[in-house]
């Protein structure tokens, strides 16, 4: 969308970014927080760091350590479906979930999603944080610019909200989470990239 294109109150984010708030219910948000808090978290580890979210995947995973994860559970099903309808796809195409439980304090680094995902989806539960973006620098080309990277753009996501990543926010930008103040879930939707 270009500048002129969008409205005056409208956050400023990268092509591909759409947002979206009411995706689900006060009602339904308090049902999903009641079933997630039966699920089994684990700790989750990238790089050999241990971040402060736990997780729960479900679905297909590229990098499952030779246990396949369990199913989507049914659940999140009707989740699924809302969502692959405002992102225009089947909603098998969204192949795998994974629930973030973001206890008071915990953030999510600098990333983009693994390379063997395509679209990205995601709803924010119980408490608003902050989005952060940047364009995508390697790591490599990141060590020889020299100067620190700052984000370009920021939306706050609130409570029972939601967004669609694709195109280039997708793969030519990153994303981060500051630390969070109060207990967050998110629930994440991933298609395969073919």
């Amino acid at each position: 969308m270009a500048l002129a294109d969008r409205h005056l109150f409208e956050p400023d984010l990268p092509d591909g970014f759409q947002y979206r708030t009411g995706v689900v219910s006060a009602e339904e948000e308090a049902d999903l927080a009641a079933r997630f808090s039966a699920l089994e978290f684990s700790a989750f580890e990238m790089r050999g760091v241990v971040a402060r979210r736990r997780v729960a995947f479900f679905g297909w995973a590229y990098d499952s350590g030779g246990a396949a994860p369990p199913p989507i559970p049914d659940f999140l099903l009707p989740l699924r479906e809302r969502v692959a309808r405002w992102a225009a796809v089947d909603p098998a195409a969204f192949a795998m979930a994974l629930v973030n439980e973001y206890r008071p304090g915990a953030p999510i680094g600098w990333h983009r999603d693994a390379p063997q995902y395509e679209m990205v989806a995601g709803v924010s539960l119980l408490s608003p944080c902050r989005m952060k973006l940047r364009p995508y620098v390697s790591p490599k080309d990141a060590a020889s610019g020299g100067s620190r990277r700052r984000a370009t753009h920021e939306i706050t996501l609130e409570p029972r909200s939601g967004y669609l990543m694709a195109g280039e926010a997708r793969h030519h930008y990153e994303h981060h989470i500051p630390a969070v103040g109060a207990l967050r879930y998110s629930v994440t939707f991933r298609t395969r990239r073919v």
